[in-house]
């Protein structure tokens, strides 16, 4: 997942203060995530016509699922994987890999058919900033696609062990690395003013149920992010606890955080729809 270089307003960085790839197990961690959000993600690429005769870059590529599909199923002739730290990318024919920081200047070089990043931005406080450099990088007549998180609870839902857990863990996750996902609605506004066009999004929110890959993708996320979750004093030791056997109950009754994606175009002689 690729980080920022300044500093979130508890002076720490996503893989550094949180979520380190070095820790045991953070690959399989990521990789739950995209056992949830994957076949989502291809569908909406087809559907855009993702496919033979366009070179694509894949930004936070993490473990590299969407980069080796894009390949293997879409058919592209080219993937640039990028991440900050790249230990579990491996380079492939079709598949190249750079190590890179997207926030710095000129980090890399496009253009690009196509332009994805997934729960990266999120987790920038210059995300406004990213998004215009990641438009400049899409070719004309290609497209910009980002996803991130959305959490679609609020002070009417429920109290639950999950719900309690999870308003922990982004307040804990903003106070620790700057985490922010109240900004992700306005999507498509961004994009717009990024100068894309034809901008749409869609939301999806994966069913929790018992030992799914999603349950498991938070239970795993929970436990990494656990001493940020207790320093908001909003939870202690035995609610994380409580939600992780909440989660793998039939008494679970809760709603996911989702995945908002939103795309533009990028204008040729007349806009793409």
């Amino acid at each position: 997942m690729a980080a920022s270089r300044e500093d979130a307003p508890g002076g720490g960085r996503y893989g550094e203060a949180v979520f380190r790839p070095e820790q045991a197990g953070e690959g399989e961690r990521i990789d739950f995530g995209a056992l949830a959000y994957d076949d989502i993600t291809m569908a909406r690429m087809r559907a855009l016509g993702v496919g033979p005769g366009w070179r694509c870059l894949d930004v936070g590529a993490g473990t590299g699922t969407i980069s080796r599909r894009l390949l293997d199923e879409a058919g592209v002739d080219g993937v640039l994987a990028v991440d900050r730290d790249v230990r579990f990318l491996a380079e492939r024919p079709g598949l190249d890999v750079l190590e890179a920081d997207i926030t710095s200047p000129d980090a890399i070089r496009g253009p690009f058919r196509l332009v994805h990043a997934r729960f990266v931005l999120m987790h920038l406080p210059e995300h406004e900033r990213v998004i215009t450099s990641l438009a400049e990088l899409v070719a004309p007549g290609g497209v910009l696609v980002l996803s991130d998180a959305v959490d679609p609870t609020s002070e009417r839902t429920p109290a639950t062990p999950y719900t309690r857990v999870m308003r922990a863990m982004w307040e804990g996750l903003r106070a620790t690395i700057g985490t922010d996902v109240s900004w992700v609605p306005s999507y498509p506004q961004l994009l717009r003013g990024a100068g894309l066009v034809s901008v749409a999004a869609e939301i999806h929110v994966p069913p929790l149920v018992p030992g799914s890959p999603i349950s498991r993708f938070w239970a795993d996320t929970w436990e990494r992010s656990r001493a940020a979750m207790l320093a908001t004093g909003l939870v202690e030791d035995g609610d994380v606890e409580a939600a992780v056997r909440y989660l793998d109950s039939d008494e679970c009754a809760a709603l996911s955080a989702g995945m908002l994606t939103a795309w533009g175009w990028k204008s040729e002689e007349e806009p793409r729809r």
